[in-house]
């Protein structure tokens, strides 16, 4: 009983980490239809300056802000410099401008920082430990548990009461209806970017806390992880991104536990047959977004 716990508190953390992520994507792909694989490297940029703020001393709690400023800031150039000017183009035009974004942030990475990982300067408190009863808890996957908290309260209160945010969910149930009603589309597309790189921002500095380092290809896995959350969970739906991220961290975790250990090397694609076979049973995922009219048969 002690191990399922402890698994359900670890598959909680990383859930919620992959929620956050997911939650990034769906936001931006709710506004603009696009699946922006651009968004790892929103991590990467927020790990970079964690570390860079670790080296020059600057207090781990001032390093937090920094980085998820740096988050923001990157998300918001991104969309001006490398997505507005191809907004009305096809699908396709924008899922290979998200491509080329992250290879190129990827190179510069390697070139102009590190191609190897670097480590990352952390609290000490972070890599200890709480016992409850029989149970030992990280401090790092508590604080990850309550992070993933606040920001999903603090999120819903905003996309349901802020102005910005009520314009983001008109936009994502019909956007050309929202333009008609006088709602700008570059301040919802701006904002829906700068909100996914907050999200990423705070999800990386979970990530990061929890491992100690960064790299060049940090946010991948993640990013490519929460995408497969998306999907789970519907695309373009925010409270489906949030149930798919726990579903698939819940997944990953169990899996770990309790698959035999000759059936290890076998994980992941076990763990994707179980996405798969949710998804035969809800094509429209979890909970399909509003927008979606019709089920494809």
């Amino acid at each position: 009983m002690d191990l399922f716990l402890q698994q359900t508190v670890n598959a909680f953390a990383l859930g919620g980490t992959y929620a956050l992520l997911a939650l990034g994507l769906a936001m931006v792909f709710s506004t603009m239809g696009l699946i922006n694989f651009a968004h790892g490297e929103l991590m990467t940029i927020a790990g970079y300056i964690l570390m860079a703020c670790g080296l020059a001393g600057v207090p781990f709690a001032f390093s937090i802000l920094l980085a998820i400023a740096a988050a923001v800031l990157a998300a918001i150039v991104m969309e001006r410099i490398a997505f507005r000017p191809v907004r009305n183009a096809s699908g396709a035009t924008m899922l290979v401008t998200s491509f080329a974004v992250s290879m190129i942030l990827q190179v510069l990475f390697q070139n102009f920082i590190s191609a190897r990982s670097q480590a990352v300067l952390v609290p000490e408190i972070l890599s200890e430990s709480v016992r409850f009863g029989g149970l030992v808890i990280g401090v790092n996957k508590i604080a990850a548990i309550v992070t993933t908290i606040v920001m999903l309260i603090f999120l819903d209160r905003f996309m349901k009461h802020h102005r910005i945010g009520i314009a983001m969910r008109a936009a994502a149930e019909d956007f050309s209806v929202a333009r008609l009603m006088g709602i700008r589309a570059n301040t919802v597309i701006a904002g829906a970017f700068a909100l996914s790189g907050f999200l990423a921002g705070v999800a990386a500095v979970l990530w990061v806390s929890q491992r100690a380092s960064v790299d060049p290809l940090m946010g991948f896995t993640p990013v490519l992880k929460a995408f497969i959350a998306a999907i789970l969970g519907g695309l373009g739906s925010l409270r489906g991104a949030v149930a798919g991220g726990f579903l698939l961290g819940f997944i990953e975790i169990y899996l770990a536990a309790y698959l035999p250990s000759g059936m290890q090397e076998f994980r992941d694609p076990i763990a994707l047959c179980l996405v798969v076979l949710v998804l035969i049973f809800r094509p429209n995922g979890l909970i399909p977004s509003p927008a979606l009219k019709a089920e494809k048969v």
